[in-house]
């Protein structure tokens, strides 16, 4: 590891985060437990001059107090930028591309970038760090991923939490988990970007279904049968992707990181899902819950990357069917019953 310099020991990381949501504040909020310095930017100029005013997001985790010292409030996306060490971005996968489209890859120059966002880009069908090497240039190793098992509701109330980061770079990885683990979190690097990366992805869509199936007035003794099918629809997409000998799907990175979202009240792909089971239109769940969805977005690109593929993923072949093709729920949850072991 390259030795820092005499005169940088001691001083703050600079990091800038990207978004202005529930997770960028609960990050935000981890963050500043620690010798760091945040420039956060978020999209609506109010919003910044709200924070600068009273050191709280207007909008999420409204009773986050933020540290004044260490977190400065950006309207203008260059200004957060500059000069920082770490980039984090924390916009919903489907924005990221407008987000960011201003920007070059001089703004990324020798910067590390991590990637808070669970969802993958929209219609390109990419990975948020694929993206980010193929259009800003940034490399693989200077990336990685934050996956859970963690709320942001439950970071807001400081209740004990486990963050995994997912790095090819595990000396990057482990850094990253320095700034991050405080009284309240545990982060552990692991070196497997993709596989957490993809398995973050899919198990929004999962957290749709069982939303789905509660909605439609299925019980928990069915939910845990279709949680435990996905996580071997998980096993065989990933081993066909992306095999790696040593990847442990029984990490709290993988299995943790599903079963929270899966069985959560603050799961909002499981909110949303109900929403759709219940009788909802997509449209009119999105308009209700006021919050992105990221399985919604995520099921499409997985279901057309699959058809490549030609991995069994029947539960995810059933979302993308009643989300996309107008499928009726019930339907499509008594035929995904047959397929379920």
């Amino acid at each position: 590891m390259t030795e820092i310099p005499a005169f940088k020991k001691g001083l703050p990381t600079q990091i800038a985060v990207l978004g202005g949501g529930s997770w960028a504040t609960a990050i935000i909020k981890i963050l500043t437990e620690n010798n760091v310095k945040v420039k956060w930017w978020l999209r609506r100029k109010s919003d910044v001059d709200f924070i600068k005013k009273y050191n709280h997001n207007p909008s999420y985790l409204t009773d986050a107090l933020l540290n004044p010292r260490k977190v400065k409030a950006y309207y203008k996306m260059y200004d957060a930028l500059y000069g920082v060490d770490y980039v984090i971005l924390a916009v919903p996968a489907a924005f990221v591309p407008d987000a960011l489209k201003n920007l070059t890859r001089n703004h990324f120059a020798g910067k590390k970038v991590v990637s808070a966002i669970k969802g993958m880009i929209p219609d390109e069908n990419m990975l948020v760090t694929d993206w980010m090497e193929k259009v800003f240039g940034v490399p693989l190793t200077q990336m990685c991923v934050i996956a859970g098992p963690c709320h942001a509701e439950e970071v807001a109330l400081e209740k004990q939490s486990y963050l995994t980061i997912g790095s090819p770079n595990i000396n990057l990885a482990q850094e990253f988990s320095n700034l991050l683990s405080c009284r309240y979190i545990q982060a552990n690097p692991i070196a497997d970007l993709y596989g957490v990366e993809y398995c973050a992805v899919i198990k929004n869509i999962v957290a749709m279904a069982c939303g789905i199936t509660h909605g439609l007035g299925f019980g928990d003794n069915f939910q845990a049968v279709m949680v435990s099918n996905a996580m071997q629809e998980i096993k065989r997409f990933l081993d066909y992707a992306y095999p790696q000998a040593s990847r442990d799907l029984n990490n709290s990175g993988y299995l943790g990181d599903l079963l929270v979202t899966a069985y959560s009240q603050f799961s909002r792909n499981r909110t949303f899902g109900n929403m759709i089971g219940r009788g909802y239109s997509v449209k009119s769940a999105q308009i209700e819950m006021n919050m992105v969805a990221e399985g919604y977005y995520a099921v499409k690109s997985i279901h057309q990357i699959n058809e490549k593929y030609g991995v069994d993923m029947p539960i995810i072949d059933a979302v993308y069917r009643i989300l996309y093709e107008k499928a009726a729920p019930v339907a499509e949850i008594n035929i995904l019953k047959t397929h379920l072991k």
